[in-house]
């Protein structure tokens, strides 16, 4: 699958799967240069060791990154762990790993990952949207009824759930729902803005939403791109 849709010198970009963020401001965040160099197998390839000027950035063995392929039939994206590294023929290589499926790419989008996660979720009352939407501090008022739902897929950006419940698009939503982290489940509480909400044609009475997070800290987002790096890697882990 891997030959079928990289070529030999096509360009890569990668980052370290944690800072995997989209915050066009924060230019602190590293993207890598580099190339493929050769492809060994299905999952494993060379690529050339990334540059800054003329100094070599020696990225750390078992480190885990995201990587973008430039094919020439379109951009394509999967997780990958760097093996080993040396030089071969007068060239810095890295040998990398793929430990997730090579993915069509949209550039600017999360990688989505399916699942199917129980979610608890309610509107907001007026006053927590002023709050939310003026980033004052806040609290949730306690006690409210909540509607059950079920995450479809998920992503570092927002998800898409099913509910019984219709949220308009526009409004801003309370959701909570647990992510394995560490081997322990947590709860993750995270407002969401609705984008669009459609009757399932197979379903009539239940409606898919989709939300993006609103006004999300950077380490909670962080944790949800860690969990769905893991979550694929184990996916990979049994289908092998």
């Amino acid at each position: 699958m891997l030959s079928k849709f990289i070529s030999l010198g096509d360009r890569i970009e990668l980052q370290a799967v944690e800072r995997r963020l989209r915050n066009d401001d924060d230019e602190k965040q590293r993207v890598y240069q580099s190339k493929v160099y050769e492809i060994l197998s299905e999952d494993t390839l060379e690529i050339t060791m990334p540059m800054e000027k003329t100094k070599l950035i020696l990225l750390p063995v078992d480190g885990e990154y995201d990587m973008v392929f430039y094919g020439t039939t379109g951009l394509y994206q999967c997780f990958a762990r760097i093996a080993d590294r040396y030089k071969s023929n007068n060239v810095y290589i890295l040998r990398v790993e793929l430990t997730s499926n090579l993915r069509k790419y949209q550039r600017r989008e999360y990688y989505r990952f399916s699942c199917a996660l129980e979610m608890c979720s309610r509107s907001l009352e007026e006053e927590e949207v002023q709050a939310v939407e003026s980033k004052s501090p806040y609290m949730l008022q306690p006690g409210l009824p909540l509607k059950r739902s079920i995450i479809v897929d998920i992503s570092g950006g927002g998800l898409r759930f099913v509910s019984d419940q219709k949220y308009e698009p526009g409004s801003l939503v309370y959701c909570n729902y647990h992510l394995l982290k560490n081997g322990q489940n947590k709860l993750y509480e995270v407002i969401g803005k609705v984008l669009s909400a459609q009757e399932l044609a197979n379903k009539p009475g239940s409606f898919e939403h989709r939300v993006q997070y609103y006004n999300m800290d950077v380490t909670t987002r962080e944790e949800i791109i860690r969990f769905i790096f893991e979550e694929e890697r184990r996916s990979r882990q049994k289908r092998d």
